[in-house]
């Protein structure tokens, strides 16, 4: 977030929905989601992309939304609760392991679309493609699911696990942008 260019915002990201701006508004807008969820809320009460940030009020805004997160999450019993998840009702530890894979495959987008490494931590993609390779079925996707097919990618001893993640949620991991 914070390495992000007001002359990044108008960039194509990997995901095909939003341009870098959009993509930080639905990125402050997942925080701010957890946070509503995490106290009975319901997802849809909250909007998927955050509009009411300046463009170069990005990085306070994710760094506040961040705040009251962090918070959240140090609540005592947080994570034996159940929260409301667009696909239903989970326990606390799956919905958020479910945020914590949407937020590193934005990551990569990010760090796509601005051509400027983010640092992205493998071991955390590791972590969390069994979970999405066991919740997200190779098909069918489109209509209700809001992933494209799985991308095809090279061997398994070759790829990264930031690789196999974004490929199985639709991205190709070669992707950069258009010049």
């Amino acid at each position: 977030m914070h390495t992000v260019t007001l002359d990044d915002l108008d960039r194509p990201t990997p995901c095909s929905d939003y341009t870098v701006r959009q993509l930080l508004g639905h990125l402050v807008a997942v925080e701010r989601r957890i946070v509503h969820i995490s106290h009975g809320g319901r997802p849809d009460d909250t909007t998927r992309l955050a509009t009411d940030v300046a463009d170069a009020d990005w990085p306070g805004a994710w760094d506040l939304a961040r705040v009251d997160l962090d918070a959240v999450m140090d609540e005592d019993g947080i994570l034996d609760r159940t929260f409301a998840h667009p696909a239903g009702q989970f326990p606390a530890r799956q919905a958020i392991f479910a945020y914590v894979s949407e937020v590193a495959v934005h990551t990569w987008d990010l760090s796509r679309a601005i051509a400027s490494p983010i640092p992205l931590d493998d071991d955390l993609a590791a972590a969390t493609l069994g979970s999405v390779t066991a919740f997200l079925p190779a098909e069918p996707r489109g209509g209700g699911i809001p992933f494209g097919p799985v991308v095809a990618v090279e061997a398994e001893a070759e790829a990264t696990a930031y690789d196999r993640l974004v490929a199985w949620m639709g991205r190709d991991p070669g992707w950069t942008p258009a010049t």
